[in-house]
């Protein structure tokens, strides 16, 4: 007979809830998460406890999700008594040991190729970001680099060549077209060589560029719609920017974090993100960066509705890359471009439902895109221009940039294109039975079953 499940009686205790409040609570996020069939009890939470029986998955990341919330910091399934549970908590967890940080993003890598469910259907931690990013700017800020020191090594340069050929990818055809490359090549041939131990100078000139590549795996999951599976790239990407001395880098991972999480909903874990990667980017230059973190910042403070601040967020932004020089900018830094943040301010105009200013940027970067042949941002930016014509009521003019939007979507695999479709479709909706909102949707229709 199993011992009971002190350590789950004692999270149960501490929450204040009764065994059937956690049962209707497991039942409600399990359902949420796409697991209508978990039918738990307050005779299941019995048998956990007294019995020490384990539930099968996906309860384990459920009851570990409920209790981080419950607490406002990350509970495992290992802290609930429950065992660990690698595909789902692993990698979320911001280690200490360089060692067990190349284990756990190498396994991420593996389950990703394998493309197993659990990992696939990842939901996305809203809390699981405070210790990594608290954690990363304490110790950067106890461990600032000399400035200046650039490593050429042989081994490394022929990793971040490969990182080149991955982000051209990733910005003209989207998150979904080389991800499993991508993947792919780092469990063959970047994660063996973090295995082995060489100077101080070598491993912290591979993990920068590792830290690239991983960054750059969260983000085409991120593209791709996985944020379960791009949070934990992400946390690990971290990690390794840690591990190679480059405060910038580690901002701009930060920066990838708080894009995640004002979009699913947590502007104000957005915020907190991008304040901290501007801390710990210090007086490190890298102007490129520093106005991406104040443009997501703006954006989380769009959704938070604080427009006086918002304003101010994004004209530091301007000022920012204004500055940047791009012979001095790191190549992670390339697609913070004009029509990058042209797009991103238009998005944060847009929120705080100021149209004209919106109109504008979103032109801009629509223009600059359409330059360099990028048909994400494009697509991404006509959204926000037709957005904007809905504001002004302009239901002809909205179409009109709707349509360009589903003509560049079909041009990419981004789940983020298609995104921005459904969300004109919805701000269409006021605008009831007219025919152009009918011929819009049956526009969107074809692109989302496409």
């Amino acid at each position: 007979m199993k011992d009971s499940n002190t350590k789950l009686a004692d999270w149960l205790n501490r929450s204040g809830w009764s065994r059937g409040e956690l049962a209707r609570r497991v039942k409600a996020k399990a359902a949420a998460w796409g697991y209508p069939h978990v039918s738990t009890d307050t005779s299941s939470v019995r048998r956990w406890i007294t019995l020490g029986e384990v539930p099968r998955e996906p309860v384990p990341a459920v009851l570990a999700d409920i209790f981080s919330a419950r607490f406002g910091y990350r509970v495992t399934t290992d802290d609930l008594g429950l065992g660990e549970s690698p595909d789902i908590d692993r990698a979320l967890t911001y280690s200490s040991s360089f060692a067990v940080t190349v284990e756990a993003v190498a396994e991420l890598g593996r389950a990703d190729v394998d493309r197993r469910t659990l990992l696939v259907g990842a939901p996305f931690a809203a809390l699981a970001a405070v210790g990594p990013s608290r954690d990363w700017l304490l110790n950067q800020l106890d461990q600032q680099p000399e400035p200046g020191r650039h490593v050429r090594l042989e081994d490394v340069a022929s990793v971040k060549n490969m990182f080149g050929a991955f982000q051209e990818m990733d910005i003209f055809q989207g998150g979904g077209s080389g991800r499993l490359a991508l993947a792919a090549y780092m469990n063959e041939h970047v994660y063996p060589l973090l295995r082995r131990t060489d100077s101080d100078e070598v491993r912290h000139a591979l993990c920068q560029a590792a830290a690239e590549q991983v960054y750059l795996l969260g983000w085409m999951a991120f593209d791709s719609g996985e944020h379960g599976t791009a949070q934990r790239y992400l946390v690990q990407a971290l990690r390794f920017a840690e591990e190679s001395k480059d405060p910038a880098l580690g901002a701009h991972v930060l920066a990838g974090m708080a894009d995640q999480a004002t979009l699913l909903g947590h502007p104000e874990e957005g915020r907190r993100l991008a304040q901290s990667g501007r801390q710990g980017l210090g007086r490190t230059e890298s102007n490129a960066c520093l106005a991406d973190l104040w443009t997501l910042e703006a954006r989380a403070l769009a959704v938070l509705g604080d427009k006086a601040a918002t304003v101010k967020a994004i004209a530091n932004a301007e000022h920012s890359f204004a500055k940047v020089d791009p012979e001095r900018e790191p190549e992670w830094a390339k697609f913070i471009d004009p029509a990058y943040l042209g797009g991103e301010w238009a998005n944060a105009f847009r929120d705080i439902d100021q149209p004209k200013h919106a109109e504008e940027h979103a032109h801009s970067s629509i223009n600059h895109a359409k330059k360099q042949n990028r048909a994400r941002r494009g697509a991404m930016s006509q959204a926000a221009l037709a957005v904007t014509h809905l504001q002004r009521r302009d239901l002809e003019a909205a179409h009109a940039a709707g349509v360009r939007t589903i003509d560049l979507a079909r041009r990419v695999k981004s789940s983020r294109c298609v995104e921005a479709v459904q969300d004109v479709q919805r701000r269409m909706i006021p605008f009831g039975k007219h025919p152009l909102v009918a011929d819009f949707n049956e526009r969107a229709h074809t692109l989302q079953a496409a």
